[in-house]
């Protein structure tokens, strides 16, 4: 099981007016120097929620330069709203910077607001983003893409600066959708996901079928693919402690992103019918926050005790994860969230160091 840090920061949470990527930089840091596997930064726009982020390469440049071995992954590139030659062109730098440590997760968006960057792209969205991670992946391996220039005239080009690493890591991010994950299987991709709208057991089953694409796949090397789960992270000696801790940071995080935990709350109920968060009354707001925190802080998230914790990850190894991307800035003080990280170092050491049941130590 590798372990990474994940970024989607509400920013309103602290007030870091002075230093907003202090948790970024300094995490990115840990991570590096404490045999994480990856740092991820997403793609969000127009929103608080996420708002530290509207550029992945942005930061991941900041990152390949205060950073020496850990990946440095986009979770994720909103494909639909950008030309795959601008993507390839960016991320390219980025790889340079690194020495070759980029990864890449296509995403289909979040919110039909993003989509003010390019609205006609928004109906077509999902099978925008397949293509255009496959178009990236071309451009990356130095291959022309066909267009047509501002006078009409077709043509073919290439992208610089050529990168270093000569084949590029791609994920494709899904909410849920099986067929998501069977796209993603089918195109030789990873897959990046949560456990906001499924269970672990219904998570099995996506990637069941998830790998039964990968299989499938004409030019199958025997290879499984690769899942990453983004969960919520903080850890610390006293799992009521950190209950109280979490408490109030996370159920504002909920509260701020209760179109998705409205989401997540149909799904688990069966529901087809679409509330309006904008409709909903202050007492069904926090009826929704306080179901969803104590999932979270129950079974869907690493927070408590490293004890506890490994009964997760114990359950998401079984679910077939391979890699937990752990989500930490979601609102506690950026003091607190560091210093956690060497609760959550002392778990990855733990599970690095068990051996897998029926195997041979």
């Amino acid at each position: 099981m590798d372990f990474s840090l994940f970024y989607f920061a509400n920013d309103s949470a602290n007030d870091n007016s002075g230093d907003r990527y202090r948790l970024l930089l300094e995490g990115a840091r840990f991570a590096d120097t404490h045999g994480f596997s990856a740092v991820w930064t997403p793609e969000r726009h127009f929103h608080a929620f996420g708002g530290l982020y509207p550029n992945p390469s942005v930061l991941g440049a900041a990152l390949a330069v205060a950073t020496e071995r850990v990946q440095i992954r986009a979770g994720s590139v909103v494909a639909p709203l950008h030309h795959p030659a601008r993507i390839a062109e960016e991320w390219a730098v980025v790889d340079n910077l690194s020495g070759g440590r980029v990864g890449l997760s296509f995403a289909s968006g979040w919110h039909s607001t993003d989509f003010a960057l390019r609205p006609e792209a928004y109906q077509d969205r999902r099978r925008i983003t397949l293509e255009t991670a496959q178009q990236v992946r071309e451009l990356w391996r130095g291959r022309p893409m066909d267009v047509v220039d501002g006078a009409g005239t077709e043509r073919s080009i290439s992208t610089f600066p050529p990168p270093v690493r000569r084949e590029l890591p791609v994920w494709v991010t899904s909410a849920g959708n099986t067929e998501t994950f069977r796209d993603a299987g089918r195109a030789g991709s990873g897959v990046l996901t949560h456990l906001l709208g499924q269970d672990l057991d219904q998570l099995a089953e996506k990637i069941a079928a998830y790998r039964q694409a990968v299989a499938d796949r004409p030019d199958a090397d025997g290879r499984p693919g690769h899942v990453a789960l983004m969960v919520h992270t903080y850890l610390g000696e006293d799992d009521d402690t950190v209950r109280e801790a979490v408490r109030a940071p996370l159920s504002d995080y909920l509260r701020s992103s209760v179109e998705l935990t409205l989401t997540s709350q149909r799904s688990r109920t069966g529901s087809r019918r679409r509330m309006d968060p904008s409709k909903l009354r202050r007492e069904d707001v926090d009826f929704l926050v306080a179901q969803s925190f104590e999932r979270y802080y129950r079974h869907s998230g690493l927070l408590g005790t490293v004890d506890k914790a490994m009964d997760l990850v114990d359950a998401v190894r079984a679910a077939g994860v391979d890699e937990i991307a752990c989500l930490i800035d979601f609102g506690l003080p950026d003091d607190a969230v560091l210093a956690g990280l060497e609760h959550l170092d002392t778990l990855r050491r733990t599970v690095e160091q068990r051996v897998p049941a029926g195997a041979v130590a």
